[in-house]
């Protein structure tokens, strides 16, 4: 059930009941009437159109120059302490790297992953032989294995 009137018919007919009743439990100055019959307009036309919130200014969590830490990144939604930043974001926020670069005014290169972190994985990629574009040509064979038989003519 809605209490705001719709129309403008509604609306004076509200105004008119709750002035009369007002009016017959006190007293009211003739010079005053008309004044009072305008606030009470003014408050049930301000009802049906209430008056819209300001957006708050975004206050992240941490700094956002001491969120990046060789060890961890702090999110700026929560304060939390995170090597991976992105699965986080996108779980708990719905937020893409992007979006939340965004948002916060971030730069572009922001990283979404802790220094160590991406130097442990960069490391360990080298080690696999990652990186290594056309030198050598795939796996080498194990040592031992037979060599396939030559075709005889």
């Amino acid at each position: 059930m809605n209490d705001v009137p719709q129309d403008t018919g509604d609306l004076l007919t509200l105004t008119a009941d709750i002035v009369a009743a007002h009016v017959g439990n006190n007293s009211v100055a003739i010079s005053d009437l008309s004044l009072l019959i305008t606030n009470v307009h003014a408050a049930l036309s301000g009802l049906s159109h209430p008056a819209e919130k300001p957006e708050e200014p975004l206050v992240p969590a941490a700094s956002i120059r001491s969120s990046v830490k060789p060890d961890y990144i702090v999110c700026l939604e929560d304060g939390k302490k995170l090597k991976m930043l992105r699965r986080h974001l996108m779980t708990h926020y719905g937020l893409t790297p992007e979006d939340y670069r965004a948002k916060w005014g971030l730069p572009a290169d922001y990283p979404m992953v802790a220094p160590s972190y991406a130097e442990k994985r960069r490391v360990l990629a080298k080690e696999i032989g990652l990186g290594t574009k056309g030198r050598g040509g795939g796996r080498k064979p194990a040592r031992g294995a037979a060599k396939p038989a030559a075709k005889r003519a």
